[in-house]
């Protein structure tokens, strides 16, 4: 058994894992990057990337259809379905490749490529034949697409969004099961390129939407184009033959029996700490078997082990991950002596036309507050209207009292951009005054945001004025 010794010790090379290897270097220590997988990141290989350019080939095909509106006809539209794999493919290798070259210029001394397993809290095993010795380690394992246990039976015709950039060509038909930013971006992506698809989602709410009518805007415009069934459950799914037989059931018990070349599982993500010997740590985990950490130190528990990523459920998504990595990393290094990160205001943003964006605090954090909303649609927004975009609804949020923005949840056109110029605003800690008297330029998708800005900043005022500044009330309680 060879026995290796480090500083910090981490497990997992995506995006956290990275985070931290280059935090815990920044201060001078030594650190083992250990990985057991192929490397590159579930951004570049099987999520972000890949995803929008599927995402990118369905605008160009609906592009084409929607031009007649403008007076232009650009004749039949031909999908070929491997042209379009091909490039997904191709590029998503290019990126995969700019990740793999920064993970192998790691000296290689300092990577291990094999899987990790906690034989005590400083000790990991590593393969059959290597032990590490670290008095820290970050854990940054990653995730894994979920299965149905109702869907582990079709075998290969159950696939994943780490399957289907795999793909050489196009499927004919596929069932999407799940309702989330993954379901929604690949089901529509899908269809705006010829294939047949239904998406099926257990609840009423599509991208884990609040706001009641944010969520009911997105589903008039998303399902405008895709086979949207919400509020049903899948039944049974079985081969027959080349097909697989769906059978789902809606809100009023009615059932429904149809047949499909996949189903796509896209009901979220299960972090992967289940082989890790957590067991052996004397760590506190849930009731998922993650352990109980800080979400601003990501430290677990009072422990020299720190968590950071997807494999903590917190925040999936690619810039969280990294900065939870970056945490992580600085925080081993000064242990005991840790300290909160820097955790920006939350961003979520659907790639879905029209696109969806979560800023800040949404209605149920908002509560327990005192606050006022101000909003606009966008069906008569002027911007909107000249790119024949104008489909959703922005509701933004502003605390009493101290006129501070709070956040704000959006489907609409443009939303990727808008979200992240409220999320600048939000994080730091703008008045809705102060948003209003930033520049808005003519004509653009941002005057609807100025908009809503504009009923926020007077319903603010209203309940000032309401409450005539009571010498019992404080601002912003």
């Amino acid at each position: 058994m060879k026995t290796l010794t480090f500083d910090v010790a981490i497990i997992g090379a995506g995006s956290a894992g990275m985070s931290a290897y280059r935090a815990v270097k920044a201060h001078g220590k030594t650190a083992v990057l250990i990985e057991g997988g192929p490397y590159g990141t579930t951004c570049a290989r099987v999520g972000c990337m890949p995803s929008k350019l599927l995402i990118a080939a369905a605008e160009a095909a609906h592009a084409a259809e929607e031009a007649p509106g403008f007076g232009v006809h650009p004749g039949p539209v031909r999908i070929d379905g491997k042209q379009v794999m091909q490039r997904v493919r191709s590029e998503r290798d290019r990126f995969v490749g700019f990740v793999v070259e920064s993970v192998e210029s790691i000296d290689p001394a300092e990577r291990l490529h094999g899987y990790a397993r906690f034989v005590s809290p400083g000790c990991l095993q590593v393969g059959d034949d290597i032990q590490v010795m670290a008095e820290r380690v970050v854990i940054a394992t990653g995730s894994t697409p979920q299965i149905p246990p109702e869907l582990r039976v079709l075998g290969s015709r159950v696939i994943t969004s780490d399957d289907i950039f795999e793909r050489d060509d196009l499927p004919e038909s596929v069932a999407v099961v799940g309702a989330g930013v993954i379901g929604l971006e690949l089901g529509q992506a899908l269809q705006r390129l010829g294939v047949r698809v239904a998406l099926f989602g257990r609840s009423g709410r599509v991208a884990q939407l609040d706001d009641a009518a944010i969520n009911q805007s997105a589903i008039d415009g998303i399902g405008a184009d895709l086979d949207l069934r919400l509020n049903t459950s899948v039944v049974s799914a079985r081969l027959v033959g080349e097909q697989v037989e769906f059978v789902s059931r809606d809100k009023d018990g009615h059932e429904r029996t149809e047949h499909f070349q996949y189903v796509l599982a896209a009901a979220g993500r299960t972090p992967n700490v289940q082989n890790l010997g957590l067991e052996n740590t004397g760590l506190q985990l849930n009731p998922q078997g993650i352990p109980l950490f800080d979400s601003l130190t990501m430290q677990c528990g009072n422990s020299a082990i720190f968590i950071a990523g997807d494999a903590d459920n917190d925040r999936p998504l690619l810039h969280e991950a990294a900065d939870e990595g970056r945490i992580a990393g600085d925080n081993a290094v000064r242990f005991p002596e840790v300290v909160a990160g820097l955790r920006r205001t939350r961003l979520m943003i659907a790639f879905t036309d029209p696109q969806i964006a979560v800023i800040g605090q949404t209605m149920s954090d908002l509560r327990p507050r005192q606050f006022e909303v101000g909003q606009v649609s966008f069906a008569n927004q002027g911007r909107s209207r000249v790119m024949r975009q104008n489909r959703g609804l922005l509701k933004v949020y502003g605390e009493r009292g101290t006129h501070r923005f709070l956040g704000a949840e959006m489907v609409g056109p443009r939303a990727e951009h808008i979200g992240h110029l409220l999320a600048w605003a939000c994080q730091s800690g703008m008045t809705v005054g102060q948003m209003l008297d930033m520049p808005f330029y003519h004509p653009v998708v941002e005057e609807g945001l100025r908009t809503a800005l504009r009923e926020l900043k007077e319903n603010l005022l209203k309940e000032e004025d309401a409450i005539e500044h009571c010498t019992d009330c404080t601002p912003g309680t």
